[in-house]
């Protein structure tokens, strides 16, 4: 019963988090994505809507008044959506109703849906019926980030679904620039129309880089001449994985100074790598993928060229988390949190009116259960509350620290009556740490730090800072287990176990050599990282 009334709790603390409202229209400075009129930067934090396959409505509107759907976005802390579209939409079936596009697919049951919770939207053309939407969420102060999922109504992705890329059956770059163009100037005076994505996973055996140059250039400048309010948003190849070309030939778009982001997106099984988590040691694989994403595009925040990076897409199986999915979050929650970067998870929809032939069928990677009616994994959102804080302000005057994270759980390290507890992360202690091996982690403005105290006791605090006890360093391949050494030379790790108590200990380190046996024994507890904030 009491762990019951724990998720009821956190259910309903998700579902208070208040709406975050923006000065708008965005903008960009250097790598940060800013509010154009105070410069003070803006973290998008978004959830996606899917609005792109064949009945060509945002999804939900048959399980749930939109006014609710939009209160269910806000509430659980996200500021913005990603809300996807089908260039067909515009330049085909435009003056196509709701309920035309719906008889037309046999969607009684979902007519009879959308009848019951939102009867308006039967009359509305489907170009309507998406404006509504994008009100509706404005009303909450959510902002809408539009992307061109497709050219034809379908569910996306595969090498060879006719949208990959330009040329293929579906993609036609004329249709498509004529699809941007309309939609641009159709929200021209929307302000919480903040951005546009030109193009959703670029992929397929035509992907070809010079043609990628000519396309996104011609897209690009279309948005901008037509809107020039708007962030234009670029993606790379390979299903949004790799912009490394760019390294040789940087993108010019001179025209679109301070309003160019890229985007890339990151699954499990993003190119063939659901096996690696299976059958090689974590620590090592979680290494080998954050350097991966870092070398595609990662880089694309430093450098001389740098901007702003969008992870548009990234996300689980919510209702049956698998070893691979799991271990793969944790550490790519420990990039997220590293590089601050701007986000938005798949998605919000827990539900479809059709796809791949099915009626109804249920989407587990959404954030909303089939029912649209509550958070599908209460877990699952506890891990995002770190990634929804703005850690780094460009022009923040305040001293920087470390949070630090511990990603299985979501949980931050937080000092309570003199106790060092995981808890969340609306709330932590703020640390400060040498790089480097073996110094000191201090709890900032005190001079108290923490000291191991050996195998399965609670770490503690301490004034003697110089101490064999009190001096760390980040092991093992993935630099997420931060170690002690006692006079024996053997490391132990943090570790916190939510199974027990909130109360951190110490412990043996595990897999910090890549042996096989790391392929059976799971590190996760472990892990925590240090995360640089300055806000």
């Amino acid at each position: 019963m009491q762990k019951l009334l724990v998720v009821y709790f956190l259910l309903i603390l998700s579902f208070t988090t208040p709406p975050q409202y923006e000065s708008l229209p965005l903008s960009t400075s250097s790598r940060w994505i800013i509010d154009e009129s105070s410069s003070a930067r803006v973290k998008l934090t978004c959830v996606n809507w899917a609005a792109h396959l064949e009945p060509m409505l945002p999804e939900g509107l048959d399980r749930k008044p939109l006014a609710q759907i939009a209160k269910h976005i806000s509430s659980m802390g996200f500021n913005c959506v990603r809300l996807t579209w089908a260039t067909y939409m515009f330049t085909r079936y435009a003056n196509l109703t709701v309920a035309q596009s719906f008889e037309r697919l046999g969607l009684s049951d979902s007519i009879e849906g959308i009848s019951n919770n939102n009867p308006e939207f039967l009359n509305y053309s489907v170009v309507e019926a998406q404006r509504a939407v994008i009100e509706e969420l404005g009303d909450e102060g959510v902002m809408v980030v539009l992307d061109n999922q497709v050219s034809q109504p379908m569910w996306c992705c595969s090498d060879n679904d006719g949208n990959g890329f330009f040329g293929d059956k579906y993609f036609d770059a004329n249709e498509w620039l004529q699809g941007l163009d309309i939609v641009a100037n159709r929200y021209k005076d929307t302000s919480m129309v903040v951005a546009m994505s030109m193009r959703n996973e670029l992929r397929g055996p035509l992907q070809n880089e010079s043609i990628w140059y000519e396309h996104i250039q011609r897209g690009a400048t279309t948005i901008h001449n037509t809107n020039p309010n708007l962030l234009v948003i670029v993606s790379g190849l390979h299903y949004d994985l790799d912009f490394t070309f760019l390294k040789e030939k940087p993108l010019k778009l001179s025209t679109l100074k301070n309003k160019l982001v890229y985007e890339t997106h990151r699954y499990s099984f993003s190119a063939g790598q659901t096996q690696l988590w299976l059958t090689q040691p974590f620590n090592k694989v979680c290494e080998s993928i954050t350097q991966d994403i870092h070398t595609k595009a990662g880089f694309l925040t430093e450098g001389e060229n740098l901007a702003p990076l969008f992870v548009s897409e990234f996300g689980i199986n919510q209702a049956e988390v698998n070893p691979a999915e799991s271990l793969f979050l944790d550490c790519f929650l420990g990039y997220l949190a590293e590089m601050d970067l701007d986000w938005s998870v798949w998605a919000l929809q827990g539900s479809y009116y059709l796809r791949d032939g099915l009626h109804g069928p249920e989407e587990t990677y959404g954030m909303l259960d089939s029912n649209w009616s509550s958070i599908r994994n209460i877990e699952f959102h506890q891990k995002l509350q770190l990634i929804h804080h703005q850690m780094q302000d460009p022009n923040s005057n305040g001293s920087s620290y470390y949070i630090l994270y511990h990603p299985s759980s979501g949980r931050c390290v937080n000092v309570e009556n003199s106790e060092v507890h995981a808890t969340d992360c609306w709330s932590f202690s703020r640390w400060k740490h040498e790089a480097g091996n073996r110094n000191p982690i201090r709890l900032m403005d005190s001079e108290l730090c923490l000291s191991a105290g050996g195998d399965g006791t609670p770490v503690a605090l301490s004034t003697d800072c110089t101490k064999e006890q009190s001096q760390w360093e980040s092991l093992s391949n993935s630099k997420f287990q931060l170690a002690n050494k006692d006079e024996n030379g053997t490391y132990s790790c943090l570790e916190w176990d939510p199974n027990y108590s909130s109360i951190i200990q110490t412990n043996k380190c595990m897999c910090l050599e890549d042996s096989v046996n790391c392929t059976q024994r799971n590190p996760q507890t472990q892990w925590f990282k240090l995360v640089l904030a300055n806000v």
